[in-house]
């Protein structure tokens, strides 16, 4: 790969001209979006046509993305090719062939969970972790037939880990951090990771700060350093970023986000009311302008050119170009 390219595997920000020139200016060729939370098919098919609004009105900025030929494309243009994702199920109801349909209209990742247990399997905040339901694999069998990429962010342990064995395809882990640097119920433990490895698939680096080393507080280096060791650890053309943005997003949509239309009472996630609300983002990284700073701390600790071109974008753009595709 003879270009160094810039991906974002998961934003979910409030989307404004200002935030789509705010990829510009971080040199942006890619970014995964999420377009559903706990929105069924016809909600998340709204979500799509604002897209395409946007799109149609801020054409010199963002255009959609359904290949690795389009973060290309999006080099060569001076554009940021948007890829759809899902953070949850629902938007395929109880339906195996609405994934077919949701690839169709341009859906490249979807969690088989959120934070709960979904008809597919078991989210990380659940007590007891069955693995992967009846259901859920054959919808994996079907993700992989069109193209729609596996990602267990929010997964618990053994589903995740069952995801991995059952899929024919690597998977991804877009937004999350080792467990063993920051225990976080969503960060992941040595043995998904070594697994996620070996299999194939990815892992985005999360900014988020309730998962990170020190929350808001957490240093470049730390950040970088982990990084390094989980390159050691999976193999360095296995990670990338994954920043989990929620650029000016409100506090409320942390409740939509954790409750959806499932309880009527807050559920507050990682254990205490402090976590209700976005924290401030650490110093180093206040939005997509701040990518620079991540690879130059990379070098810092010490990454060569190569790997670090890998964990900026290069690693993510040969995952989309094997996996966005039908078997």
């Amino acid at each position: 790969m003879d270009q160094s390219y810039r991906i974002d595997c998961l934003q979910y920000a409030n989307w404004s001209e200002a935030i789509f020139r705010q990829f510009r200016e971080g040199g942006l060729d890619a970014v995964h979006v999420t377009v559903t939370y706990h929105e069924n098919f016809r909600e998340t098919v709204h979500i799509m046509e604002k897209w395409n609004r946007w799109f149609e009105r801020f054409p010199e900025l963002i255009f959609q993305g359904r290949t690795g030929d389009d973060v290309r494309k999006a080099r060569e243009i001076g554009k940021t090719a948007v890829f759809f994702g899902f953070q949850n199920p629902s938007a395929i109801e109880a339906d195996i062939g609405l994934v077919e349909i949701l690839h169709t209209l341009g859906a490249r990742f979807m969690q088989l969970t959120y934070n709960n247990q979904s008809l597919l399997a078991t989210g990380c905040y659940e007590a007891e972790d069955p693995g992967v339901t009846r259901m859920g694999r054959q919808v994996i069998k079907e993700m992989n037939r069109v193209g729609l990429v596996v990602d267990m962010s929010h997964s618990a342990e053994r589903s995740t880990l069952e995801a991995i064995e059952i899929s024919g395809r690597p998977i991804a882990i877009t937004h999350a951090n080792p467990a063993s640097w920051h225990p976080a119920f969503r960060n992941k433990s040595d043995d998904v990771l070594r697994a996620l490895g070996q299999s194939g698939g990815m892992l985005g680096f999360s900014t988020y700060p309730h998962h990170l080393h020190g929350k808001s507080d957490c240093t470049l280096e730390s950040f970088c350093e982990m990084i390094a060791r989980t390159a050691d650890l999976m193999g360095p053309e296995r990670i990338g970023i994954g920043t989990d943005l929620c650029t000016d997003q409100p506090d409320s949509v942390v409740e939509w986000m954790r409750v959806g239309r499932w309880t009527k009472e807050i559920d507050y996630g990682e254990g205490s009311k402090s976590d209700a609300g976005f924290p401030p983002m650490p110093n180093w990284f206040r939005d997509s302008r701040d990518f620079d700073q991540i690879e130059a701390g990379l070098r810092a600790v010490g990454m060569n050119e190569t790997n670090i071109a890998g964990v900026m974008g290069n690693n993510w753009l040969r995952f989309f170009d094997e996996q966005f595709q039908p078997a």
